[in-house]
């Protein structure tokens, strides 16, 4: 199938890991419509977020709750003569529940990795599988958004600080609760402008957790220089990372490039949309990936 062909179906799913005896084992699915085992995906549902319907197929199909930790090569082939492809992460399994019945899985089971690679039906499964098993082991998930829109900065007559989520930004802030969701962050942590509190806000009051406002995500004042405040965004996003637990994370345009920047050590394309962001991965303190969402 050629890259450029129009995709017509589109699917997401996930390479599921648990510790086991042994070592690393990974879920596979068979479906007995097609007699296969298979990596678990699924369609997405109209509007659907790739990682959200990964994460949601999973649990489906599986019972298994996980948190997506890398994204891994997309695989694109033909389905019933249409143009299909299937975005995956890796995903490490928290615990149970979502199973849905009818998802036409009538088994799963838990294998090593080469074992993996060896019973899935079909090559692009094990292409897959064998991304995954090249990766680090990920310590730790953070979840790394820019504030929501908030209007122009020279309509507002106030402290620029103090400038607050428009209409549009506040449909952007709601829709990124299901995204924020996805790692189960223990901790949310904010730059001090209103702005990005905001944004956190309506994952907040989902997930009952408290916004931790943090001068180290701001960006630059009046004097102070760019480099200084990326620095300080990395360090922090490190030292997130580096306690092991889940956050997520908003900070501000200006920061968030040299941020990333130095923490991957590639001079890549990392601006940020308003309301988007990064799921990034770390092997204890380095990045291993990160993910534009």
């Amino acid at each position: 199938m050629s890259d450029d062909e129009p995709v017509r179906i589109r699917a997401a799913g996930g390479v599921v890991w648990r510790p086991g005896p042994g070592g690393v084992e990974i879920c596979l699915v068979h479906r007995p419509r097609y007699g296969d085992w298979s990596l678990p995906k699924g369609k997405l549902d109209a509007g659907e977020h790739p990682l959200v319907a990964a994460v949601r197929e999973v649990a489906e199909e599986t019972d298994v709750r996980a948190v997506p930790q890398v994204r891994l090569p997309t695989v694109r082939y033909r389905s019933e003569g249409r143009a299909k492809a299937v975005d995956w992460w890796s995903m490490r399994a928290v615990g149970t529940g979502g199973f849905q019945p009818g998802t036409e899985v009538d088994e799963v089971a838990w294998y090593a990795v080469d074992d993996a690679a060896r019973r899935v039906s079909y090559p692009h499964d094990a292409e897959v599988i064998a991304a995954f098993a090249a990766l680090p082991p990920v310590t730790a998930t953070l979840l790394l958004v820019r504030h929501a829109h908030a209007g122009k900065r020279g309509t507002w007559t106030g402290p620029d600080n103090g400038r607050p989520l428009d209409a549009e930004g506040r449909a952007q802030a709601r829709a990124l609760v299901p995204l924020v969701s996805l790692v189960r962050p223990v901790r949310l942590l904010s730059a001090s402008a209103r702005r990005c509190v905001q944004t956190l806000d309506p994952a907040a009051a989902r997930l009952d957790l408290p916004i931790e406002v943090c001068g180290d995500l701001d960006e630059p004042a009046p004097g102070q220089q760019a480099e200084e405040c990326a620095l300080a965004t990395a360090a922090r996003l490190t030292a997130l990372a580096g306690a092991g637990e889940p956050v997520a994370v908003c900070s501000q345009g200006k920061v968030i490039p040299g941020a990333l920047e130095r923490l991957t050590g590639r001079a890549d394309d990392f601006t940020t949309a308003k309301g988007g962001g990064w799921l990034l991965a770390f092997a204890g303190d380095r990045l291993v990936a990160p993910d534009r969402l």
